[in-house]
């Protein structure tokens, strides 16, 4: 009994017999864990902003006020800052209120810029600093004064893991991400305050992991589960009775009461009602034109296929895609293998877990975490706006590594008596296979990092990947479009316009109410002068939502360019009239559609009818010497020299130099 004593008084920082200095150097562990996790990131610092990045920062208007703007940030939903209307929080169910990593964008601005290096860098620190938290909870979970080479082994393994995982790539390559960073980081660090609390009998702990938890929550809602990983950790890792554990856990429910209280006080209460869009809401299809809902086991089946996809995502994470939106996963049902297979499985896992539970087996509580994190994003309870995303994995993806690294210690003491700890040579080879697995992860991780760059490289890349998604398909089309604009060569310029066009194309055929894609559609006919086919696209958008003001706005616009071009290019008089004045229906006060009716039909000689456009002209744009030549031009056409004299010298007073411009 003495000599039990004694291993167990044993300081944590001596090695175990035969084992090296370093392999008990918790200090050491976390620098290299954190410059492990800094250099895997570091070739995104030279990126630019990428896909929500204009959601949060360049164009919310809230972060680019600065300072000032953090007020409008904690007082309105995540998306109203860009969007800078009401209402658009019910494009997703139950709203965003995530207002800590938008005022940190505001900081970042006021004292940096709008510096999207600034904003990878912080990203890529708060992972490191991530990694290094997940490590120092694991040796608060298991211990090394209890067994110092599980606790090292486990506690390492776990988080080389997590820093190489590629799933992460989207959360830390994408500064948007920083929510789920600063999410799973604070939540992280509440659970490892409160444990310590607990176990060193420091209540001032306590309160940094209500105020840790607190900023977890503001960073992003589903830090929310922590609720139940913290009884969860108490149960399994602790000798605490049901009483402390709830006690000690109840902690961090002060925290999320207020939280809750601030959330529903911005976004009302309750979760709403998921709009029927498919790119809102994945769970609908489209059928003679109307949206309609997912059978049950329609509903059932493809948020089971979803969940299987993350675990092979986690496990084989090779072909990596920032998109999943419908039909990227298709309508599913229980006949097709892949539905069952998940079922299956997750049948497994929970029963695997539940059977130990009662043993308190650490397998148990790394399937248990991931089940719980993952339970929030997985569309059971309510939808999140998409089938699946790979930064929702973000949190989960912990009690995967931690899981796997469970497993290498069992590889480690295979043979070893009950209770001993392995030789070093046993440890050494498992943990190299985790370090080796570790390395072929972060190669993934370095591989897929350049992806992010910017939109072009990171929509062209993935609709390879996701080529069923209709919002990817759409995304490729109005990047290629915008792209297009700044290049000089016509032929480059078509090039890009008509693959702009086949993307948006099928784009529709795979959701044929897409409104956004024949908006898109109609801008590329546009460009390429093709009006009758931009026409229809426009018309075909505002057919599907009559109040489509890009759309309305759009179609006038291209009206007027069609005007100007069947007048001007074709000498097509009437059609071109015709355009004009459905540009002038839809465009009304427009200068140039005014003009061009006036020289229209001052060219088909209808002098009155010039004259009155040319009028209307002069009031649009008063101080213009064009608008008042052409007016005087239109009398002397009609007539009236002396007016037409009259307005020519008022065009000259304005401009004395008009007429020798209008000449060059």
């Amino acid at each position: 009994m003495s000599q039990s004593k004694k291993k167990t008084q044993m300081p944590a920082t001596t090695p175990p017999k035969g084992y090296p200095k370093w392999f008990v150097q918790p200090k050491l562990h976390a620098l290299a864990l954190f410059a492990f996790s800094f250099i895997l990131y570091a070739n995104t610092l030279g990126h630019g902003f990428a896909l929500d990045d204009a959601i949060v920062i360049y164009d919310n208007m809230f972060v680019q006020e600065g300072l000032s703007g953090i007020s409008g940030i904690l007082s309105k939903d995540t998306f109203f800052g860009f969007f800078k209307e009401e209402g658009k929080a019910a494009l997703v169910a139950g709203g965003r209120y995530r207002p800590f990593t938008l005022i940190l964008f505001t900081i970042e601005r006021a004292f940096f810029g709008s510096s999207p290096a600034v904003g990878h860098l912080f990203n890529t620190l708060y992972y490191g600093l991530t990694t290094v938290m997940l490590y120092l909870l694991a040796l608060q979970l298991f211990r090394p004064e209890n067994s110092r080479v599980k606790a090292y082994f486990i506690a390492l393994a776990t988080a080389m893991l997590f820093a190489a995982h590629p799933i992460h790539t989207e959360v830390v390559a994408n500064i948007k991400g920083r929510d789920e960073i600063l999410a799973m980081l604070g939540s992280l660090a509440a659970l490892y305050c409160s444990l310590r609390a607990y176990r060193e009998k420091k209540p001032v702990l306590h309160i940094a992991a209500a105020l840790l938890f607190f900023i977890a929550l503001m960073s992003k809602e589903n830090a929310i589960m922590f609720l139940f990983i913290t009884p969860l950790a108490y149960y399994f890792f602790t000798t605490a009775r049901a009483g402390q554990i709830a006690a000690n856990s109840a902690v961090l429910l002060l925290p999320a009461v207020a939280f809750l209280f601030i959330r529903f006080s911005v976004l009302g209460f309750g979760l709403g009602e998921p709009p029927m869009e498919m790119m809102n809401n994945p769970f609908v299809k489209v059928a003679g034109g109307a949206y309609l809902p997912f059978t049950a086991h329609e509903w059932l089946a493809t948020v089971i296929y979803s969940l299987g996809k993350y675990l092979q995502l986690l496990v084989l994470p090779i072909t990596l895609t920032h998109d999943y939106y419908p039909r990227q996963v298709g309508v599913m049902t229980f006949a097709d293998p892949a539905a069952l297979l998940s079922l299956l499985a997750y049948l497994a896992l929970g029963s695997y877990a539940l059977l130990k539970l009662p043993r308190k087996a650490p397998m148990s509580f790394a399937i248990l975490f991931y089940l719980v994190t993952l339970a929030i994003v997985s569309n059971l309870f309510f939808p999140v706006g998409t089938h699946l995303a790979e930064r929702l994995l973000f949190m989960p993806s912990a009690g995967f590594c931690l899981a796997l690294a469970i497993l290498g210690y069992r590889l480690a003491s295979r043979n070893t008596g009950k209770g001993k700890a392995p030789a070093f040579a046993k440890t050494r080879t498992a943990l190299g296979a985790i370090a080796l697995a570790s390395l072929m992860f972060g190669a993934r991780t370095i591989a897929r990092n350049p992806v992010w760059a910017d939109n072009y490289t990171l929509f062209t890349t993935d609709v390879k990947h996701s080529p069923n998604s209709a919002k990817l398909r759409n995304a490729v089309g109005g990047e290629l479009i915008t792209r297009s604009v700044e290049v000089a060569a016509p032929e480059q310029k078509t090039r890009m316009l008509r693959e702009a066009i086949g993307h948006l194309q099928k784009a529709i055929s795979i959701h044929p109410n897409y409104k956004n894609a024949y908006l898109l559609l109609g801008n590329a006919y546009n460009y390429l002068q093709e009006y009758e086919p931009s026409i229809a696209n426009y018309q075909q958008a505002l057919s599907i939502d009559p109040n489509y003001r890009d759309a309305q706005q759009n179609l006038g616009i291209t009206y007027k360019d069609a005007g100007k071009y069947y007048g001007e290019k074709l000498g097509q008089i009437d059609q071109a009239i015709d355009y004009l004045k459905e540009a002038d229906k839809l465009i009304p006060g427009t200068y140039e559609v005014v003009r061009l009716l006036g020289v229209a039909h001052g060219i088909k000689g209808q002098s009155e009818l010039a004259v009155q456009y040319f009028s209307r002209a002069t009031e649009l744009a008063p101080e213009n010497a064009s608008a008042w030549f052409d007016l005087g031009t239109a009398y002397y056409n009609l007539g009236d020299a002396a007016r037409g004299e009259a307005y020519r010298q008022k065009a000259l007073q304005i401009d004395p130099d008009f007429l020798n411009n209008r000449g060059q």
